[in-house]
């Protein structure tokens, strides 16, 4: 179960990283790198799928553009949008 636990979680960081636009790739890469070790299975799952968004949604609803969806209105959008990104 570790071992597949940590596959996810490096899945998970690459798909942080690479998501198409520079300002996701940081926010969302940092992100992960800070918090993906701490999660557990159902926080990655929440991951997981606010990660199946796409990213000026996503990035809306962290920068306060749009208000968040109530079916992502969840612990792990809270803490993304209370992430703070140093350049």
């Amino acid at each position: 179960m570790t071992h597949s636990i940590e596959v996810r979680r490096k899945r998970l960081r690459f798909r942080s990283w690479h998501r198409g636009t520079k300002e996701a790739d940081l926010i969302l890469g940092r992100f992960a790198d800070t918090y993906l070790d701490t999660f557990d299975e159902e926080q990655l799952d929440v991951y997981e799928w606010l990660l199946d968004q796409s990213d000026p949604d996503i990035y809306d609803w962290i920068t306060g553009r749009t208000p968040v969806p109530a079916v992502f209105d969840h612990h792990v959008t809270r803490l993304l949008s209370s992430f703070k990104v140093t350049v």
